[in-house]
């Protein structure tokens, strides 16, 4: 099993939110002997650090990698990477720019392929957004409202919120929606769950009866080009006081990192509704409850 999507977490969803919790209280060294290769061609602190202490803590070890320490920096196929690292690794986390990458990587390895983030999907984030939800709301029965850039962690929390039926609401500028391939893919799990999603350019009809309220940041890495632009469009999708008011005391998502003052104001991220450092936490149990699901410490538990 891969997790490129967070569509292939589907039928272990209930599996991974226990094991999260238990590994949360308490760690096991499930996977003694065990090698995750980490590849990185963006930059990153909760990745990096969540997946390798995941590993050190479930008794393993990771290796960091990045494009320019590799022959990928050389010209090796991705395809000779996978098979090659397979043969020396049990898993293999991939943080990358394009998509594809990951979809060619998990196609040639033999070894399980994790999706660490790519333009078009963040499922791990995603994965730890749902089960710090269900730990403060205990149920998926709320309202998610997303405002903001249409890009990778909202598509993947447009599945992962249709998958187990929480409604969504997603409030981008013009331009900048959530893909249509996703939300196409989201429209039909929400119809086997009851979820219900709507995409709109109004924030604050988007917030309006949310229990939760998410963001990111308006401009991505690689976007750095269309930062003028985007900060423009932008302008009046900032998570601030007066947004969080047209709802009924929702909490606050972020996944982070944040650029105070843009996307979400100091008040609003450092308030008693601020959930963005419990859910920062939860990359780790949660990440450390997909290893033991994918790399074979499941039976150990």
């Amino acid at each position: 099993m891969n997790l490129i999507s967070i569509a292939d977490a589907e039928k272990n969803l209930e599996n991974i939110f226990e094991m999260s919790a238990k590994l949360k209280k308490k760690n096991f060294k499930v996977l003694n002997e065990k090698t995750l290769a980490m590849i990185f061609e963006k930059p990153s602190t909760r990745t990096r650090v969540s997946f390798e202490a995941a590993m050190t803590q479930l008794g393993g070890h990771a290796i960091y990698l990045d494009r320019t320490n590799t022959q990928l920096k050389r010209g090796e196929t991705i395809k000779d990477t996978a098979r090659t690292l397979s043969r020396y690794v049990d898993g293999i986390m991939l943080r990358a720019n394009e998509h594809e990458d990951v979809v060619e990587l998990g196609g040639y390895s033999t070894v399980p392929v994790i999706n660490g983030l790519t333009d078009l999907e963040h499922p791990c984030q995603v994965l730890s957004d749902l089960f710090t939800i269900k730990e403060f709301k205990n149920s998926f029965n709320v309202k998610l409202a997303y405002v903001g850039d249409g890009n990778n962690v909202c598509n993947s929390l447009l599945l992962g919120s249709s998958i187990v039926g929480m409604d969504i609401s997603v409030a981008c500028p013009k331009g900048y929606e959530p893909d249509e391939e996703i939300l196409r893919k989201a429209k039909k799990y929400a119809k086997k769950s009851g979820a219900d999603i709507e995409i709109t350019a109004d924030p604050a009809a988007a917030v309006t009866g949310a229990e939760i309220i998410y963001t990111d940041v308006w401009v991505s890495m690689g976007q750095e080009s269309e930062e003028k632009n985007r900060l423009r469009d932008f302008k009046n999708y900032q998570v601030n006081a007066k947004l969080v008011r047209k709802a009924s005391s929702p909490l606050v998502m972020h996944c982070l990192p944040a650029k105070r003052g843009l996307e979400i104001t100091d008040e609003v991220l450092e308030s008693k509704n601020s959930i963005v450092f419990e859910q920062a936490e939860n990359r780790l149990h949660v990440q450390k409850a997909l290893l033991c699901l994918l790399l074979g410490g499941i039976k150990k538990l």
